[in-house]
């Protein structure tokens, strides 16, 4: 009989080690917000590096979350990656997210461009700047955000709905900066300079820079990359008819925000998904940005595109951006007091 009552123990141990192995040998399953082709590759290098599988599910952002949300502890998923830290604020605050230990995570990403309390961490580096027609602007005519508010741009402005998460970023930065009111009254004056009604995305901004419709428009930079590596023609005749201006170079910066992630908290692999994370942080990782979404890294040292290097250098808000998703609500509820739809 203790023989048998052994023999069911020792049998018990080994189905309890099998299912840990099993745990433990899960792929990582990564809920992202982003499409590049090379965001694959790289998951494909970190598992030829590490043996560490990955499985991406791609959807939008608000989609995630929302999935994040409903399937709470019982979620398969170890990795939430978005753009904009306004996102990764909100998923933090929701409980979404897990704090992570990482030494390497701490002293690669500057303090800025991570969460102060290590729930996420950015990886690639955009800067929302003015996109220009240098036949109807001059370089000197323009100088920062602030600016954009005066009579002389009535008419001539371009840019997308408040609705979009980049423009409440960009006013998230504006109240931490100054006030509400100051938000607000800046987000009025820009919206009664727009040539048109919000509408489309960054390109389309852009394109209707190029098309006379505006003068300047308030985009991410990565779009120009994007234009400019189209295999469309139009696109990137598009992209060389037009120049980039960095605002705010005499005071507070210009205007940055990140691609970011963080693991979820309910995550069975938080050592596997730190790993990711730190790859994500890696000079091998972060070389490829540049080229091939011509967003900035985030790591100091990393060089440019030439493209990029084409731009100019800039220098950006040092605004610790976890700001922008304590004040979202905020710079939305301005943004809809101010007209801007």
């Amino acid at each position: 009989m203790h023989i048998k009552h052994l023999l069911s123990f020792l049998s018990a141990i080994l189905i309890s080690l099998t299912a840990v192995r099993a745990i433990a040998s899960e792929p990582l399953l990564i809920y992202s917000h982003r499409h590049y082709e090379a965001d694959q590759k790289l998951f494909e290098q970190f598992t030829e590096q590490t043996g560490i599988e990955v499985q991406v599910i791609k959807a939008k952002a608000s989609e995630l979350l929302q999935r994040l949300k409903s399937e709470g502890e019982n979620t398969e998923a170890d990795i939430f990656i978005t753009a904009d830290a306004g996102r990764l604020g909100y998923a933090k605050q929701e409980g979404l997210l897990a704090p992570v230990e990482s030494e390497i995570l701490s002293k690669r990403i500057p303090a800025p461009y991570r969460d102060p309390e290590n729930h996420w961490f950015g990886f690639t580096l955009r800067a929302r700047v003015f996109v220009y027609a240098p036949d109807r602007v001059k370089p000197e005519e323009l100088s920062t955000y602030e600016a954009l508010a005066e009579d002389t741009w009535r008419g001539r402005l371009l840019s997308r709905s408040s609705g979009n998460i980049y423009n409440q970023s960009l006013l998230a930065s504006i109240i931490a900066r100054t006030d509400a009111k100051t938000a607000r009254d800046w987000a009025r004056a820009v919206r009664q300079n727009m040539a048109r009604p919000p509408q489309g995305n960054d390109r389309d901004q852009i394109r209707a820079v190029a098309a006379g419709i505006g003068d300047v428009a308030i985009v991410n930079t990565y779009y120009v990359g994007l234009l400019h590596n189209s295999e469309n023609e139009k696109d990137r005749d598009v992209a060389n008819s037009v120049k980039i201006f960095f605002p705010n170079q005499e005071t507070s910066g210009t205007h940055v925000n990140v691609s970011g992630a963080g693991i979820v908290a309910a995550s069975t692999q938080k050592e596997d998904a730190r790993k990711l994370l730190e790859f994500l942080a890696s000079d091998e990782a972060q070389k490829s940005f540049p080229l091939a979404t011509s967003e900035y890294p985030v790591v100091a040292g990393i060089e440019w595109s030439d493209l990029q290097k084409s731009w100019g250098t800039f220098k950006p808000d040092s605004l610790n951006l976890s700001k922008l998703g304590q004040l979202n609500r905020e710079a939305v509820k301005q943004a809809n007091l101010a007209g801007w739809e």
